[in-house]
């Protein structure tokens, strides 16, 4: 069975027409080299779709790109700094679109006002895989040693056999 390792892929891209088909293609090559080839379409599909409306609505074209793969979902998702872009109301007909063809979907701002619109699709039953586990490493650099085994406790008995019990003990 093949096993799935968590992955995650970030991308800085000044949007313009002729850059929509350049990400669009680094997102599929991303997904193939992850085994994902049948994400290709529908997230790329949803890339160009955003990356339009943003090229379109924007008045701040630089945009970051985030794919995180955990085995299950892929979860890509688009971050702007435009104060002025307003998803609700500019990317509108954009979102519809993504809900449409999408697992989940999502609009938030974060701390920073950065403006983050992000989308799932899940891997169909036949498709998961589990994840890779990962040996955990310990927090102090020398090892502790396992605890020697504990002593028994002796019941009061006449002082003679007590004797014998504790030296075949040692």
């Amino acid at each position: 069975m093949k096993t799935a390792v968590p992955c995650y892929y970030h991308l800085d891209v000044e949007v313009s027409p002729e850059r929509v088909g350049q990400v669009s293609r680094i997102l599929a090559a991303h997904l193939r080299y992850w085994d994902l080839d049948n994400l290709v379409d529908p997230v790329c599909h949803g890339a160009e779709l955003l990356l339009r409306a943003i090229d379109e609505h924007a008045g701040d074209k630089h945009t970051s790109i985030e794919m995180w793969w955990n085995g299950q979902h892929l979860i890509t998702a688009f971050g702007g700094d435009d104060p002025d872009l307003r998803p609700d109301q500019d990317l509108r007909a954009c979102l519809a679109d993504i809900a449409a063809m999408s697992d989940g979907w999502g609009c938030c701002a974060a701390d920073s006002g950065t403006k983050i619109i992000w989308f799932s699709q899940r891997a169909r039953t036949a498709e998961r895989v589990p994840l890779v586990p990962l040996a955990p490493e310990p927090a102090l650099r020398t090892g502790l040693r396992v605890p020697r085994e504990l002593r028994r406790a002796v019941l009061a008995t006449p002082a003679a056999v007590r004797e014998d019990a504790l030296e075949g003990s040692r």
